[in-house]
């Protein structure tokens, strides 16, 4: 089980290391690749289209600005891409939201939140997609989630101590 991450350029990185993270916590391997959808369009398609060959199974695309990174990569292959958009602009990743959520109908690209929540949560949304395959991922999205349950829980019966002795 492979992951792809395409990033747009190298200062895309540390979003991208947060999907990294996450896919190391969870076992999962990947494959990165940096590359322009504007600037390298050739490389662009050409990993896209060889990426099922390479035992790629989902792409994480990571971008800023005018980013149609996501949909160029998602308009040469049929494996799922999720896109992340990231604040590279005056306009704070709005820009980069926009471009990757507006697909036109038949060409999808689920798109996550702007930064390193969005990239987390690509990270888990990709894992929840292997998941349907793998069990052993399966299983440990389903302890994930009881993790972060436990946290809630128990930062709750934390601040319920702050409000007594208050």
């Amino acid at each position: 089980m492979k992951i792809g991450i395409i990033i747009g350029s190298k200062s895309d990185f540390p979003v991208a290391k947060t999907v990294l993270d996450v896919l190391k916590e969870f076992g999962v391997g990947y494959e990165l690749i940096v590359s322009s959808a504007h600037r390298t369009p050739e490389r662009t398609s050409e990993w896209s289209k060889t990426a099922e060959e390479k035992g790629i199974e989902v792409i994480i695309a990571i971008a800023g600005a005018a980013a149609h990174l996501a949909g160029v990569v998602a308009s040469e292959t049929t494996l799922p891409v999720i896109a992340v958009p990231v604040a590279a602009t005056t306009l704070g990743g709005i820009d980069a939201l926009l471009s990757m959520v507006q697909m036109p109908g038949g060409i999808p690209v689920a798109t996550m939140a702007i930064g390193n929540a969005g990239a987390k949560n690509a990270a888990i949304f990709a894992c929840q997609i292997l998941a349907v395959k793998y069990p052993e991922i399966n299983e440990r999205l389903k302890k994930y989630r009881q993790e972060i349950k436990n946290k809630v829980v128990k930062d709750n019966e934390e601040v319920q101590k702050l409000v007594q002795s208050e």
